[in-house]
């Protein structure tokens, strides 16, 4: 039996996972450095099995998208950035894509990939679960809990991260 101690920690996997498209993916720079390979190795082994990988599985971003992604510092690059729009990967792309790589790295970084998703997915259904218990509740009692409520709902709400600015401030030496 295969050691389940991981070869990438899950939350650096969990960085890497992107909701684009109202789809969950991954992008295929951070796979390839999951991979330890160059992104372009990625994209010629997945170029040369393009049967392999349908709309549902990967995507190549729009202009429109690469442009948001890169005004958000979610891409970087060499030499100045990418000359052509990043391809996405779902998790039924991610499974498909140990296939094409055929590494030991490859196969262990996709087992911990899917094991990362399906985390996701349990914690998303178990947070849903828990607001439909909070509307039925919300529903059963009167007004005098809504404040009760209301505090319930902005603890479950997703705690969006600080941003510091980029660059220097006046004074800073």
């Amino acid at each position: 039996m295969a050691s389940k101690q991981s070869v990438i920690p899950v939350e650096r996997i969990e960085r890497a996972i992107l909701l684009i498209r109202n789809q969950k993916v991954m992008l295929d720079a951070d796979l390839a450095a999951l991979y330890e390979v160059e992104t372009r190795v990625l994209v010629q082994a997945v170029k040369r099995n393009l049967e392999r990988f349908p709309e549902d599985f990967m995507f190549q971003l729009t202009q429109e998208e690469f442009a948001i992604l890169r005004s958000q510092s979610v891409t970087s690059g060499d030499w100045g950035g990418r000359r052509y729009p990043p391809y996405t990967f779902t998790e039924q792309g991610v499974a498909m894509l140990s296939s094409v790589l055929r590494s030991s790295r490859a196969i262990h970084v996709n087992i911990q990939i899917m094991r990362t998703f399906i985390r996701l997915r349990r914690i998303l259904s178990s947070h849903a679960e828990l607001a439909r218990k909070l509307d039925a509740l919300e529903k059963r009692y009167d007004a005098q809990f809504k404040e009760v409520f209301e505090a319930i709902r902005q603890l479950m709400a997703p705690v969006e991260p600080k941003r510091h600015p980029i660059g220097f401030r006046k004074g800073d030496e």
